[in-house]
């Protein structure tokens, strides 16, 4: 997706939002049977950076329903022309983004939909990863906030890894945890934040996102 392509958001929770999400909803109480703490952490209005851990491919179902608004999540630019899915895709808050395309236009998107007071999932970690400790994140979403003034959720969820292991194809019948941290204010200065700052506000999401992962462990 070029830069200067319009970037289509639809804030409003559609009957077939609505339907899809009912759907999804309850196929996730019938396989995981999940429980969400901390729900009420997330703003019920202006820009928010949802930032959950990674362990599962199906990390981000868990997040789209923890909050009473609409989020809004990136997915690769080839699912939108497929018949059926790409309509249900935009309907439930994706926007497409070019697959293997440079982080920076990825930021860019990112950066619009925060600009418009939406809720964004963003996952810290940048990728899928292993075990039970937060390794070192990458910057993007602490960058993203400080240009957006967007506040920054951890989100701990537990199980997910057991209820799709990578390489599976179906889920597993798996009780999954999910754990919503308290926000994290953008890192903010005169003028261009410096990195220094921005390296240290992602040191304090990740301490707060192993903290909630944790929690979640600790629960499930």
């Amino acid at each position: 997706m070029p830069e200067d392509a319009e970037l289509i958001l639809n804030p409003d929770k559609t009957l077939l939002y609505r339907i899809v999400a009912a759907i999804l909803t309850g196929l996730s109480w019938l396989l995981f049977r999940p429980r969400v703490t901390g729900g009420e952490n997330i703003p019920r209005s202006g820009p928010v950076l949802i930032a959950p851990i990674h362990r599962s491919n199906v990390d981000f179902v868990f997040t789209l329903f923890i909050s009473p608004r609409k989020v809004f999540f990136m997915a690769k630019q080839e699912l939108f022309p497929v018949p059926v899915l790409g309509t249900l895709l935009r309907h439930l808050g994706a926007f497409p983004v070019a697959r293997g395309t440079a982080d920076r236009e990825s930021l860019h998107l990112a950066e619009e939909v925060l600009r418009r007071g939406e809720a964004l999932i963003l996952f810290p970690e940048g990728t899928r990863r292993d075990g039970r400790h937060v390794e070192a994140l990458r910057d993007g979403a602490m960058f993203v906030a400080s240009r957006t003034g967007a506040s920054t959720i951890p989100v701990g969820i537990a199980g997910s890894d057991l209820a799709m292991p990578a390489g599976a194809k179906l889920p597993r019948f798996k009780r999954v945890r999910v754990v919503v941290g308290a926000p994290i204010t953008p890192p903010t200065a005169q003028g261009r934040v410096p990195r220094s700052q921005i390296a240290a506000k992602t040191e304090e999401l990740r301490e707060a996102l192993e903290a909630v992962y944790h929690e979640a462990l600790r629960d499930r």
